[in-house]
């Protein structure tokens, strides 16, 4: 630190600056460079905390539920109607864009955007276990 201070106020006096005490404008420059040492965030080394027994905790229940319930998910589209069904499978199991579904089938996109979101609005009520009418379905 004292060898940037000096290198510091060498700088500054080769851009003409101007120091009115020395000794006051070194320790001025060094208190800013220790400030600025501390204020620095401090990187720990991997090594270094395996070697004090660090074992990293890796939390993987959000994940685990949400592959619970995508596979919840993926047998209630079987319970849904064909109409919704095969859309489903084509949009959410195998990822296919709407584009994609159009040359397959040959129904326009709006059509398809619309049956993916109906299918949407089934799937949440079978998977809310909510009383089901089969009317509702249809």
């Amino acid at each position: 630190m004292v060898q940037q201070t000096f290198l510091k106020t060498w700088k500054y006096l080769v851009k003409n600056g101007k120091i009115d005490l020395m000794k006051a404008f070194l320790y001025h420059v060094l208190k800013n460079l220790i400030i600025d040492e501390y204020r620095k965030p401090k990187t720990i080394s991997l090594d270094v905390l395996l070697e004090k027994n660090f074992e990293p905790k890796i939390n993987n229940s959000s994940n685990l539920f949400d592959i619970i319930d995508g596979r919840e998910a993926m047998i209630l589209i079987n319970n849904l109607p064909e109409k919704y069904k095969k859309i489903m499978q084509m949009r959410y199991i195998q990822n296919l864009s709407l584009k994609e579904i159009h040359f397959i089938t040959g129904q326009s996109k709006n059509s398809l955007a619309v049956q993916a979101h109906r299918g949407l609005e089934k799937l949440k009520i079978l998977y809310n276990h909510e009383p089901i009418i089969n009317d509702t379905l249809k």
